[in-house]
Parts: structure tokens; C-alpha cells; sequence
């Protein structure tokens, strides 16, 4: 909360700024006058010449370092509160690349965004920079500390000029590209597309989520201390499998998703992070599932299974193996790994980092269990387990709910019942385009598959059915895109 000693200031600074603006003074004479008057820092006397807020500074910082290649800046109003505060001690050093763009911003030079005090707790080859100019714009950042510029003295105490290089090294590694309130900010943000894509237009949520990655992909190319960057990598790697599992819904090109899937695996290597391993070994389980490799799909989900971890991934990965193993015709051992996922439900344990899409709740769960009875010839168990979870009152992901009305449609045509099976799959039908994804569009295929093995598949309703079905796959999401480059980047 601003206290009422800096609003008062803020106010009177305001109040200078109209009356010198009415004047046709510039900028930096109303900077001058704005320290002179109230003993304002530079940083902060600008930003009040400008009338602007701690957080529309942020944001055009962001902007324009956005636009740098090799500049990676997340700043809030709490990072350019403290750039401003620096040297003080809950102040944070503004890098010279920092003063450059801040400077861009106010319309002077770096050095004018600098007093005696600055300049006494700056390392000296940061003023050297400054002194002699930022560094280029298009030079990529360094992530490697300063080298040490002393300006040579016949008397230099070299014991003196080794702790002062120890000193700048010390400033560097301490310094940092992103805020921990701009770290909640991301973790938020990450949070948020995997609740999106459950529910929204499934492109526009991949370009959102694309977007997100290359913003902390700048940031990791930047400097941040090793437990900012660790988080840094968990984030990123948490995108990756979102986007592995976008990408797998979204194209029939699943080396595509392939991809993501060991960008995200190289990053929870290198975090070193137990949850985003299980996570990511759950997305390529999934991709080697619809890609038709089965065992591949079976090692990927033991495997994370093997890590355990908290939250819901284990009872996704359960899950998982039982869906592999039913396509597998191996009915004993998809009901035994169902088990293990009931399990695995009952004993949770931690909550999901991400949720969303990457969390596996017990109406994914039963989903996954009456996919597997049907194929494993328990077709009345399936489409009891489909009834009762889909009169539940709780609101599901329009693609688990899809999957499991598919399930019940081909349910019913197993046990005869054609009007059971149209009304079931009614609300299917009715899906937005964009909605039509991978997964639903192959669960279609099955039940066009299931009619046509059945008793009913000569008759009126059966050929209503699957003429239905075939009209519907012309307008399927991955269909569209392929049609429509460029959707998922614009």
C-alpha cells in the first residue's frame, strides 16, 4: 500500500510536472527540478516527469526489451520499484542493458538515470560500459559475469583489486532477469492455459501457450540465479508437455509432439524436477498410444509410475498402461494396471503443480476404465460406468466428456440398443469444429468400426449413424488446420 508521505509527493510531483508542462519546459528540465525539489532519485524523478506508474514502466520495459534480441527483461512494478531504490538494501541493481531500455523509455541517456550514488555502488566495468557507451542492442546477452576493468595505478594494492573483483562477480551473481513476483506471475499463467485448454478454442490456447514458452525460453538465455533458473526450466518444461499434448490433438504429425515431448524431458533433467519427469513420461505414453506403438506406450507409463510421484499423474499413468494393454488384447493386464490406478485414487498424495489438462481426475480416470472394458468384452460395464459418471453434477472437459459418450454410444450398439446409441452420441455430433479433436475423431473411428461389426449394421439407424460420423470428420479440428496454415501462430 503507497504510503500517505509518497502520495503526497506523488500528488505535488504532479502538480510540477502540469505547471512546467504548461511552461513548455522538456522532460529533463522537470526532471532536474522534480529532484531538486523533493531529493527524488534519478530513476524515479524521470518516471514522474513522465507521469508514469511503477507498472507502466514494467510494461514498456517488457515491450521493448521484448524487441532485443538477446535482452530478456519480466519486469512488475515491484522489480522497477526496487531498480529505482537501488543502492539502498531492499534495492535491486538495474543492469546497464536494463538502463538502456530505461532510458529508451524516458527519452534520455543511461547516465542520466544515475546519481553519485549509483555510480559508488556500480563494479566498474559497468560504468565502463555506460561510460563508453551501452552495449550494442543487438548484441545477444551474456550470460557469463563481468570482466573486471581497473583503471591501472602504479600503488595498486593488488590484494585490494582481487576483492574488488571478487565484489563484482558477487553483484552479477546475485543480479537477475526475472522477479519472484514475475515468477508467480508465470507459474500462474502456466496454470491458467491448462485450465483454458479444457475449455476454450483449443488453437487460440496453443498460441497462447507457445507464446508463454518463448518469453521464459528469452528469459533462461538471460541471468538469473540457479534457483530462478531451476524454476525457470520446471515452467518451460511444463509448456513443452502442454504443448506435446496440444500438438498430438491438434495434427496428425506426431513426431511434432514427439519433440516437445523430449524438449520438456531435457528440462526436467536439467531442473532435476521428479513431477515434470512423471508428467512428461505420461505425454509420450500418450503420443506412442495414438501413434500406435503399444508397448512403447506401456514402457513410457511404468516408467514414470517407477518415480513415484505426488499428485494425479500416477493414476494417469495407470490409466495409461490399461488402455495400451486393451489395445493390446492382453485383457488381464489392463485390468490389473486399472486397478493399480483406483488404487492410486484412493492413496493421492500432494497436488498437481500445473492441473488442467495435466492433472487426471476421477472422471478422467473412469473414462480411461470404460474405454478398457469395452475393448476387453465387458461392453455392460462400460456402459453402466459411463451412465452414473455422466449424470454426475460436476462439470468435465468437453473432450473426456466426448471420449466417454463415444464409449457409451458403442456400448450400447454392443448390447442392441440403436436408439441408446444415437441418443448417446447426439451431443458428440454437436461439437464446435474447433473442438473435433485427434483423440475424439480416432474414438469416432472405433465406434464407426464397432457399428459396422454389429448386428444393426444393415439397417437405417446404422447407416444414419455412420453417415453422421463421416460428415463430422470433415470438419475436425486437425482437418481444419491443415487446411488453414498458419492458425496457430497468428
Amino acid at each position: 500500500m503507497v504510503s500517505t508521505a509518497a502520495g503526497a509527493a506523488r500528488a505535488a510531483a504532479d502538480q510540477l510536472r502540469a505547471a512546467m508542462n504548461k511552461a513548455d519546459c522538456t522532460p529533463t528540465q522537470i526532471a532536474i527540478e522534480i529532484r531538486g525539489q523533493f531529493g527524488i532519485r534519478p530513476r524515479a524523478a524521470w518516471r514522474l516527469a513522465h507521469g508514469l506508474t511503477l507498472q507502466e514502466v514494467a510494461d514498456r520495459v517488457n515491450d521493448l526489451a521484448s524487441t532485443r534480441p538477446g535482452v530478456a527483461v519480466a519486469a512488475d512494478a515491484s522489480l522497477a520499484a526496487r531498480w529505482e531504490k537501488w543502492p539502498s538494501r531492499t534495492g535491486r541493481r538495474p543492469t546497464p542493458s536494463v538502463l538502456v531500455v530505461l532510458a529508451e523509455v524516458f527519452g534520455c541517456t543511461a547516465e542520466e538515470l544515475i546519481d553519485f550514488k549509483d555510480r559508488q555502488a556500480m563494479p566498474p566495468g559497468e560504468l565502463q560500459l555506460l561510460r563508453h557507451g551501452a552495449p550494442p542492442r543487438q548484441a545477444p546477452q551474456s550470460s557469463a559475469p563481468p570482466a573486471y576493468v581497473a583503471v591501472p595505478e602504479p600503488e595498486s594494492d593488488p590484494v585490494q583489486a582481487a576483492a574488488g573483483e571478487s565484489a563484482v562477480w558477487a553483484q552479477w551473481a546475485e543480479s537477475t532477469n526475472v522477479g519472484d513476483i514475475a515468477l508467480e506471475q508465470l507459474t500462474a499463467d502456466v496454470r491458467a492455459l491448462g485450465r483454458d485448454y479444457l475449455c476454450r478454442d483449443p488453437a487460440i490456447v496453443f498460441r497462447d501457450a507457445r507464446r508463454l514458452r518463448d518469453r521464459i525460453f528469452d528469459l533462461l538465455r538471460g541471468h538469473q540465479p540457479p534457483k530462478q533458473s531451476s524454476e525457470l526450466y520446471v515452467l518451460v518444461g511444463y509448456l513443452c508437455c502442454l504443448l506435446a499434448w496440444m500438438s498430438s490433438d491438434l495434427s496428425p504429425r506426431l513426431d511434432y509432439a514427439d519433440t516437445q515431448g523430449r524438449t520438456a524431458w531435457l528440462c526436467a533433467s536439467l531442473a532435476d524436477h521428479t513431477e515434470l519427469r512423471a508428467w512428461t513420461l505420461s505425454t509420450r505414453s500418450k503420443i506412442a498410444f495414438w501413434d500406435g506403438r503399444f508397448r512403447d506406450a506401456i514402457a513410457f507409463a511404468r516408467e514414470g509410475a517407477a518415480l513415484r510421484p505426488s499428485g494425479t499423474v500416477g493414476v494417469l499413468l495407470a490409466c495409461q498402461e490399461a488402455d495400451a494393454w486393451s489395445r493390446l488384447e492382453a485383457a488381464d493386464n489392463a485390468h490389473a494396471a486399472l486397478a493399480r490406478a483406483h488404487e492410486a485414487q484412493e492413496s493421492l498424495q500432494g497436488d498437481d503443480d500445473v492441473g488442467g489438462l495435466l492433472s487426471c481426475p476421477n472422471f478422467r480416470r473412469v473414462n480411461y476404465s470404460t474405454g478398457v472394458n469395452l475393448r476387453t468384452g465387458r461392453a455392460s460395464e462400460a456402459l453402466q460406468e459411463a451412465t452414473s459418471a455422466l449424470v454426475g453434477p460436476s462439470p468435465h472437459a468437453y473432450g473426456t466428456t466426448a471420449q466417454m459418450r463415444i464409449t457409451l454410444a458403442s456400448a450400447h450398439v454392443v448390447m442392441g440398443d440403436s436408439d441408446g446409441a444415437a441418443e448417446a452420441l447426439r451431443p458428440v455430433l454437436m461439437l464446435r469444429p474447433e473442438q473435433r479433436l485427434a483423440p475424439i475423431a480416432e474414438r469416432m473411428h472405433e465406434f464407426a468400426a464397432v457399428v459396422a461389426r454389429s448386428p444393426m449394421a444393415e439397417s437405417p439407424i446404422a447407416s444414419n449413424l455412420q453417415s453422421a460420423v463421416k460428415s463430422w470428420h470433415l470438419e475436425s479440428a486437425p482437418r481444419r488446420l491443415a487446411l488453414s496454415p498458419g492458425t496457430l501462430t497468428s
